[in-house]
């Protein structure tokens, strides 16, 4: 396979919705609980996240003012300094602003603390915010003229950084831009007994018909945890 294994990891409602108020109900409390324990024992290379989640999660809407630097051109950009564990944040127009070029967890998680960033990029990019990620020491790869190509951001992951196995813990659009490309192998569910609201968002946007195959199961006080692979 010429790109990395994805393990898309997500919390679910009983309705398979995975954004929204539920997330931070009481009953939930022992998914997420399960979520991140599973999350840190999952052999892999790091995350991938939309840019909507890396803000939420890391950077609170953080952006660097950009009139402080130059433009460069646009080509990938991979230091040597590559630590082999990743946050790759899927970021289309180059929105997220860090200040760090890895990710600092408060709690010091072994899943997410000491991840380094990679920053995949369409060509519809301000060419001073690469500047930006190069001063940063922030490796980025170009996947797309507007926007990103699953599949060849895929590929780059994997012949130039050198990535094995991912997880995919991103919300609808993402995770429905992977599913669309054909590039998620397996599925990691920990279904909460809620349900969600009408407007809160499923685990695919805009998905299209395909088959996996239930290998596991496990109930831990009344929450599922479901593994599928594809067929």
């Amino acid at each position: 396979m010429n790109r990395p294994y994805i393990i898309c990891h997500m919390v679910t409602s009983i309705d398979g919705k995975v954004t929204g108020e539920f997330l931070s109900s009481p009953t939930c409390k022992k998914a997420c609980e399960v979520y991140y324990d599973i999350n840190r024992n999952l052999k892999s290379n790091g995350f991938i996240c939309g840019r909507v989640t890396m803000e939420s999660s890391f950077t609170g809407g953080y952006y660097p003012d950009l009139s402080a630097y130059q433009p460069t051109e646009k080509t990938d950009f991979i230091p040597n300094n590559l630590s082999g564990f990743y946050a790759v944040a899927f970021d289309t127009n180059g929105k997220l602003g860090w200040k760090s070029n890895k990710i600092i967890d408060p709690d010091g998680d072994p899943g997410y603390d000491g991840a380094q960033i990679i920053e995949v990029l369409s060509e519809n990019v301000d060419e001073r915010y690469l500047r930006y990620l190069e001063e940063m020491e922030i490796p980025y790869i170009f996947a797309g003229e507007d926007k990103i190509d699953v599949e060849l951001a895929l590929f780059k992951l994997k012949n130039i950084v050198g990535i094995d196995i991912l997880l995919l813990e991103g919300g609808s659009i993402i995770n429905g831009a992977f599913q669309r490309a054909n590039a998620i192998d397996e599925l990691s569910l920990i279904v909460s007994p809620v349900v969600a609201d009408k407007n809160d968002k499923p685990l695919f946007m805009d998905s299209i018909v395909q088959d996996f195959e239930l290998v596991k199961t496990e109930n831990k006080d009344d929450v599922l945890i479901l593994n599928y692979k594809r067929k």
